[in-house]
């Protein structure tokens, strides 16, 4: 059977070798450029320009280009872009940019700031060497092509600051910044920059013929995700300060705060709600005066926990910090080369000789430009603070990756990211973030099958199940998306992942032993968050995660691939499914256990049984009645409490999943402007982990009860679970358009008005009974 399965995946590699890409990128002509005689793979920062004139500002100028580690580029003193997105070496993103609007008649200038972290990076950050490429895509913008005709010079200003952060950090290095030793006014037009050294190239000229391509370092493709939000936003308000007095106008708005010399001061803004944002510092004078600011989502106590966030009285500041040498001169200014996310900032100035003045600080929000196309329409106040809270996560969670929680790690996890892609498709529609998420996870795939746990990830983390939980997000997108040729594109990988696991399964169908972090939830009693385990290997929640992906290769492989593969998939998903229930089946309790000895239990098994859809309704009731009531079920997190949710749902008691709401109404008592990453909400490490914002697609699959019927929401099934709700109503995006709910509740009785896009057709489920919708506006009385 195996061998089978191998020589199908070898047929397939084949006939997708022979197949011509018909979206091949035009060649590269510009080259990549750095500063020669430095340390290419040392932390540093390097400052880029290239002047040119113009006859006549032009209508369009398209560009291409990257760099490494980051960049930004300025266009005559405005800034334009900021990149590049993150992949890694053999998938190094470009972005493409107009900047014909920022261009004018005469002299004109693309100024470029770059720099590397090295080792302090972040985790998710691959590395080559410090360099930069800029492409023209037209015969005029060619004449910003990156060659030795482009200046350069070491910005000596910056040094990346190593961070010190409770918990587990990933998320890379702060800025010290010594403002004696750094260049001003170098993106104006006027800059004279005759001192500075022309680039070097990195690479020789490319050699090419027989088949051969001689070049090392990266290989650029183009990134499909739109340029990041940047949008600039206020301080709230001054919570404390010490040491100096500070005027009520601010940070609301730009004032003048003098810091007498001699002196140490602190303030504490905030911003009131949790962000992501370049923090802005503008100061003048206090000749080698020292500012630290510092990062935080919430203040700590004497016993290391946060409590309530909006309280600070008997509260310590602790977090990701920078740091600024002043020169002296006015009008100076510090942003940080990266966001930060905080809602405290804390300003701690020490002067030297000179008086020091704070003349304004704020942030610039940033992140993927998700827009919010969803509508809850409820008179319930707490319904639409749970959206705005989900929302805020969901967003913070979303760069040019989705991530786990972006002040610590800002790492795309396989099991965070199936949850936030959903939140994406039910609040947004905008199908760019998660078509760039799978793309990268089957990157991550191992020469021996199986992804990575998180994408881009240098460390090489492996967690089996999120590996299998990948074969469903490619589900989730063909069962939501509207791309059926991208995710059948993807079926090697997932034919690739499949087979891995199948190497591990025991004679009866059973998986056994398979290596890695066997993650499955943070629960308490579990070691280090693994479901219980059998001496032999066997594990039910591992069992049924391995069934879920079969089934979801059978589902995958029917609409877009191969009736081999079918068949293949099903035998073995029909012998897991008997194997399961015969292991792990527990008559007398009604649920399944977690080992054959049957001494543990979890809502985790039972949940990813009632989902996999191997037991009657009858069962699937009485395994949700224990999932409900049974104290001694090892309880789901924040996280697996999204597949705990519609465990329960299916199981009929969807009418009462506002009573499950209360971890989450617990984050808003303690002032949570986010979701905290655990249940423990007091010391959770994280206050923003995107797999809490799962009511942000529960408030639609569940109560207002829409969900995709078939590939590419072709079709809808609508089944509400109002409860005691007498009125709501809601919208959320379709690929063909948008599709609305209003339900009045009367009873057992049911007034909906339901509206699909054209050429989209459902069914309405209400009371057990089905009625079907039409395309347009539909009335019924049920």
């Amino acid at each position: 059977m195996r061998n089978f399965l191998t020589l199908l995946i070898l047929f397939s590699t084949l006939t997708l070798m022979g197949q011509r890409r018909s979206d091949a990128e035009p060649e590269w002509t510009a080259t990549w450029i750095t500063l020669g005689g430095s340390d290419a793979e040392a932390a540093g920062m390097y400052l880029f320009r290239k002047s040119f004139n113009l006859d006549k500002a032009p209508n369009e100028f398209p560009i291409r280009i990257s760099a490494d580690n980051r960049y930004k580029l300025f266009v005559n003193g405005t800034l334009a872009s900021v990149g590049p997105n993150w992949g890694d070496i053999k998938h190094w993103n470009y972005q493409t940019v107009d900047i014909a609007s920022h261009l004018r008649q005469g002299k004109n200038t693309l100024a470029v700031k770059v720099w590397n972290e090295a080792d302090l990076r972040a985790v998710a950050q691959f590395s080559y060497k410090t360099a930069l490429i800029v492409q023209g895509q037209t015969e005029l913008a060619k004449v910003v092509d990156t060659d030795k005709s482009w200046k350069v010079i070491e910005d000596k200003s910056y040094t990346p600051l190593e961070q010190h952060i409770r918990g587990y950090y990933a998320a890379g290095a702060g800025d010290f910044i010594d403002m004696n030793k750094t260049l001003t006014h170098w993106k104006a037009i006027d800059f004279d920059d005759s001192s500075w050294s022309l680039a070097t190239t990195v690479f020789e000229a490319v050699q090419q013929g027989f088949g051969f391509r001689q070049q090392e370092g990266w290989n650029l493709v183009p990134s499909i995700l739109p340029e990041m939000e940047l949008t600039k936003e206020r301080l709230a308000t001054v919570r404390k300060s010490e040491g100096v007095k500070v005027p009520s106008s601010f940070p609301e708005n730009p004032t003048d705060i003098k810091v007498d010399a001699n002196s140490h001061i602190k303030i504490l803004l905030d911003q009131e709600h949790l962000t992501n944002a370049y923090l802005t510092l503008l100061f003048s004078g206090g000749k080698n005066s020292v500012i630290t600011v510092q990062y935080a989502e919430g203040l700590y106590d004497s016993e290391g926990a946060k409590g309530n966030r909006d309280i600070i009285e008997g509260k310590t500041m602790t977090g990701r910090r920078d740091s600024i040498i002043s020169n002296g001169m006015a009008n100076q200014e510090y942003t940080s080369l990266t966001y930060r996310t905080y809602r405290y900032v804390e300003l701690d100035v020490k002067t030297k000789d000179e008086a020091l003045i704070i003349n304004d600080v704020h942030g610039t929000f940033t992140g993927y430009p998700f827009q919010m196309k969803a509508n809850l329409i409820s008179d319930r106040e707490e319904l639409s603070d749970m959206m705005e809270i989900g929302w805020r996560t969901a967003r913070l969670c979303a760069v040019d990756t989705y991530m786990d929680c972006p002040y610590y790690e800002r790492l795309q996890y396989v099991g965070d990211t199936r949850i936030q892609h959903f939140v994406s498709f039910y609040n947004s529609g905008d199908d760019r973030l998660i078509k760039n998420a799978i793309n990268l996870i089957d990157y991550s795939r191992q020469p021996n099958g199986h992804t990575l746990s998180r994408y881009p990830d240098r460390q090489d983390q492996v967690i089996p199940t999120y590996s299998l939980w990948y074969v469903s997000m490619l589900y989730d997108y063909m069962m939501y998306g509207s791309d059926a040729d991208f995710i059948a594109k993807k079926l090697m990988g997932s034919r690739q992942v499949l087979n891995y696991f199948i190497t591990y399964l025991d004679d009866d169908g059973s998986l056994k032993n398979v290596p890695g972090w066997n993650y499955t939830d943070w629960v308490p009693e579990w070691n280090f968050g693994m479901a219980p385990m059998a001496e032999d290997g066997s594990s039910a929640a591992l069992d049924l995660q391995m069934l879920h992906a079969l089934q979801s290769g059978i589902a995958l492989e029917k609409e877009l691939g191969k009736p081999e593969f079918v068949t293949l998939y099903t035998t073995m998903a029909d012998q897991l499914t008997a194997t399961i229930k015969q292991k792990y089946w527990d008559e007398s309790k009604q649920l399944f256990a977690d080992t054959p000895a049957k001494e543990k239990y979890s809502q985790h098994a039972n949940s990813l049984a009632i989902l996999a859809n191997i037991v009657d309704e009858d069962t699937k009731k009485a395994i949700g009645k224990s999932l409900l009531e049974n104290e001694s079920l090892a309880p789901t997190s924040i996280y697996f409490s999204y597949y705990l949710h519609l465990a329960l749902n299916e199981a009929g008691y969807g009418d009462q999943y506002l009573e499950w709401l209360d971890v989450w109404r617990k984050n808003m008592e303690l002032g949570l402007t986010t979701w905290g990453e655990t249940s423990q909400v007091e010391t959770t490490r994280s206050d923003c982990h995107a797999w809490g914002s799962s009511p942000n697609i529960e408030f639609f699959r569940i109560l207002l009860g829409i969900e995709s019927a078939s590939p590419n929401f072709k079709t809808v099934r609508i089944a509400p679970n109002l409860g005691d709700i007498k009125k709501i109503g809601g919208e959320m995006p379709h690929p063909a358009g948008m599709i609305s709910v209003d339900y009045k509740k009367s009873g057992k009785k049911l007034e909906a008005t339901i509206t699909l896009p054209d050429g989209v057709t459902g069914e309405l489920v209400w009371q057990g009974k089905s009625t079907m919708i039409k395309s347009g506006t539909n009335t019924f009385n049920l």
